[in-house]
């Protein structure tokens, strides 16, 4: 489990799969009001504050989003105009939750430096249809290689992941946020024009 804080008022939370099942929680679990569900969200909210200091009391607004073959992503935003001193006189500490779920179509792997984006285009190149090179970007000191994986089947898509993951790791960065704040580097057929150049 890997915690961030994005705002003020906002955390980013990547769970794998391997966070979930330990928990003995599936993926289409954490769309049914379960108790396992709570305790993790418990769980990743004293994280949350021992880590960074996010205090979850009050309105907290949480999406979640699936990514294929890689795991989850919670986003919780503390409602604004929230003080802690608001709820001295309070001695419930309960949190309010507004629950959205959605599910992100896309693999991303993050990668430090350039030379791990080519080792993985030269391993990955003879498995991806023609039709789906993927995306290249730049953000935060890091590489980006974006595909849809619409266009594999569900077999040579886990072994295409399996090859990434050698070279970088599975990120939550969503791909509005590698358009609008990374550079893009390759819009289309990234793997083969990085295996054509280097």
């Amino acid at each position: 489990m890997k915690i961030e804080r994005l705002s003020q008022d906002k955390i980013r939370i990547f769970l794998t799969f391997e966070d979930l099942s330990e928990r003995g929680i599936q993926k289409e679990d954490m769309w049914k009001e379960i108790p396992k569900v709570h305790e993790l969200f418990s769980e990743m909210m004293d994280q949350a504050y021992s880590e960074l200091g996010f205090d979850a009391t009050g309105t907290l607004a949480v999406e979640v989003f699936s990514l294929p073959a890689q795991g989850m992503v919670v986003i919780v935003t503390r409602s604004k105009g929230y003080h802690a001193e608001d709820d001295l006189d309070d001695d419930d500490d309960l949190y309010e939750v507004e629950v959205t779920l959605d599910q992100s179509e896309w693999v991303i792997f993050a990668f430090k430096d350039f030379e791990d984006v080519i080792g993985a285009a030269k391993k990955v190149v003879n498995h991806l249809p023609e039709s789906n090179g993927g995306s290249l970007y730049a953000y935060k000191n890091h590489y980006f290689l974006q595909f849809d994986p619409k266009a594999f089947e569900e077999g040579p898509l886990k072994t295409i992941i399996a090859m990434l993951s050698e070279f970088g790791d599975s990120s939550a960065v969503t791909p509005a946020v590698l358009s609008e704040y990374g550079k893009t580097v390759m819009t289309e057929h990234a793997i083969q024009t990085l295996c054509e150049h280097f």
